[in-house]
């Protein structure tokens, strides 16, 4: 028997047998007089834990800034069902498939993504015709005579989602744009077909530069993974309904830059002069969101239309005085920070924290609300 396993099980009668010493009692005594009985008992124990374990790689598995939660819950399950699929391979974790995605499509940011993965609009790359378009200088066509092109949350050339497709969320599809079918897709890819263990730099180098021939992107990967395996698994945010759907919108843009007068309803949009310091840091040339149109775009995705002035949307909805502090703010409701006028808004998410569009030469982020211009709060919810 595998050895942790063992302990896990052994934990797992020892915590039974505390809280329900009568009912144990017996078991007790055919474990110890019983070695026969003992190990069937052990066996169903087993099929507990293992039917226990398939159940949470369908749960929820927490939260991590900037990952929404269906892309999370899409790169666990693919870490743990790939020992199936490849069974030669060892090693694989979120921490791999998040640092790719990151890079690939920034976790589907600015997409829609469905409780069971599938993303819209989809995520599609140019077509690889050789004109020149993302570097490419090679014409790359599919069997049918089509030109290729990288499609989904991990950027697989249709030619390639067609030799290590799969069907991650078992409803007999298998879309490189559905992000339980594209992070398995992705394991298998990193894995190959013969033994690897991914736990050993060298061979997790090897396989990322399989998947993308570069050395720099190498390097940006693994040092995404390693910030990703230094993360701790926070509880999702406390939010339902439309709240946690404002909260999840505004979470999947964390890292995009500021731009000021930039976000619309769909998404990041290039930001616009304003003779001053937005000029200096370049925003007018940058695709991102300023604080309001960040706002903007979360609610347009409850149904919500907002101005993009954070003044405007002060008015915008019921108000959450200053006086009553930060413990009368529910997660989804707006903050706002005035030095004598409304010049800031953020997406309050609870513990006294929020996300927002910070400033020019930022990204979009959590903060710690600050208590010293903090204007009030609004509930549009």
């Amino acid at each position: 028997m595998n050895p942790l396993l063992a302990l896990q099980i052994a934990e797992h009668v020892r915590n039974e047998i505390r809280e329900h010493p009568k009912k144990w009692g017996c078991l007790t005594l055919f474990l110890l007089f019983g070695p026969a009985i003992a190990c069937v008992l052990v066996g169903v124990l087993i099929i507990i834990v293992i039917a226990g374990g398939a159940e949470g790689v369908d749960a929820a598995p927490g939260h991590v800034p900037g990952i929404p939660d269906v892309m999370l819950s899409a790169y666990q399950r693919a870490a743990q069902r790939i020992t199936n699929i490849r069974p030669a391979c060892a090693g694989m974790r979120w921490s791999v498939l998040a640092g790719i995605a990151e890079i690939e499509s920034r976790h589907a940011g600015g997409r829609n993504i469905a409780p069971n993965g599938d993303i819209a609009p989809p995520i599609l790359g140019p077509q690889l015709d050789g004109s020149g378009v993302g570097g490419n200088r090679t014409p790359i066509r599919n069997p049918d005579g089509s030109f290729a092109r990288a499609v989904g949350p991990f950027q697989f050339l249709t030619t390639t989602w067609a030799s290590v497709e799969q069907d991650g969320n078992d409803d007999g599809v298998r879309n490189p744009n559905n992000a339980f079918d594209a992070a398995l897709g992705a394991a298998a890819y990193l894995c190959g077909t013969g033994p690897r263990d991914l736990r050993d730099q060298g061979q997790l180098r090897a396989a990322l530069f399989r998947y993308n021939a570069s050395q720099t992107y190498v390097s940006q990967v693994l040092a995404n993974v390693e910030r990703y395996d230094a993360v701790e698994l926070r509880p999702a945010v406390a939010a339902t309904g439309d709240a946690k759907a404002v909260i999840e919108a505004a979470m999947s843009q964390l890292g995009v830059p500021y731009a000021w007068g930039g976000g619309t309803a769909a998404g990041p949009s290039r930001g616009i002069r304003d003779g001053g310091v937005a000029d200096r840091h370049g925003d007018y040339n940058k695709v991102g969101f300023d604080c309001s149109g960040l706002v903007l775009f979360a609610y347009a995705k409850v149904g919500i239309s907002l101005p993009h002035n954070s003044r405007a949307q002060f008015a915008a909805g019921a108000r959450v005085p200053k006086e009553a502090g930060l413990g009368a703010l529910r997660p989804g409701d707006l903050v706002f920070y005035s030095p004598g006028f409304i010049h800031h808004v953020g997406i309050y998410i609870g513990e006294g924290k929020m996300i927002n569009a910070p400033h020019s030469g930022a990204e979009v982020r959590i903060d710690v609300v600050n208590h010293v211009d903090y204007a009030g709060g609004v509930r549009l919810l």
